[in-house]
């Protein structure tokens, strides 16, 4: 892909690889917890070399989305405070999923939708690390109350966030122009002055 040197930085390649070591974590612990939510999901164990495996990986892969989703929310969490136009722009969300945001309020790095769905996700990734280590009775033995208590929390938790990806992934898919952000580095002017206007400013100065 030929890119144009005027194009914006908005990823560092550190910060791309945290997020992709996130992301592939998560598909495999999604698809490894489900094969073990309902019988109709277990055969994606195979995945994994049979269901023995799945179950011995599945938690040290939880680690593993554990702390990289923690260094990745210790990378951005000062850029996802609210702010006044923040929730200007969650009033008016409706004309952004109606396909006309050329007058949303103008918005930094990351707009109002972006910053309710990262406080979200740190809220299930939350319940789900701690509810994991209650029912990862191979390395604990938490009282059986709890170990239910774990494995309600935690499929509830993760069913949530499997939700909020899947809105990720969709949005990053219908704004044209933004997965390229993740795979390059990069956006173009133009997108980045529609889309986040105010960060635009701030990185080019105009």
């Amino acid at each position: 892909m030929i890119r144009d040197p005027k194009d914006l930085k908005r990823y560092e390649p550190a910060e791309r690889a945290n997020h992709w070591v996130v992301g592939i974590s998560f598909i495999l612990l999604a698809l490894s917890g489900l094969a073990f939510f309902h019988p109709a999901f277990y055969p994606l164990t195979q995945l994994f070399g049979g269901p023995v495996w799945t179950r011995i990986l599945h938690p040290y892969l939880g680690v593993l989305m554990a702390l990289s989703f923690a260094a990745l929310s210790f990378r951005f969490w000062h850029l996802n405070k609210m702010t006044p136009a923040d929730k200007a722009w969650l009033g008016r969300v409706g004309e952004m999923v109606s396909g006309d945001d050329h007058n949303m309020p103008e918005q930094g790095k990351y707009n109002g939708g972006q910053k309710v769905l990262f406080w979200a996700l740190i809220g299930c990734m939350s319940l789900i690390a701690v509810s994991g280590l209650l029912i990862w009775r191979a390395w604990f033995g938490f009282d059986i109350t709890l170990v239910r208590l774990g494995a309600v929390v935690h499929a509830a938790a993760a069913a949530v966030m499997i939700g909020l990806i899947m809105v990720h992934v969709y949005a990053a898919i219908w704004v044209k122009g933004t997965i390229r952000a993740m795979w390059y580095g990069t956006v173009t002017r133009a997108w980045a002055k529609q889309h986040h206007r105010g960060w635009y400013r701030q990185v080019t100065g105009k």
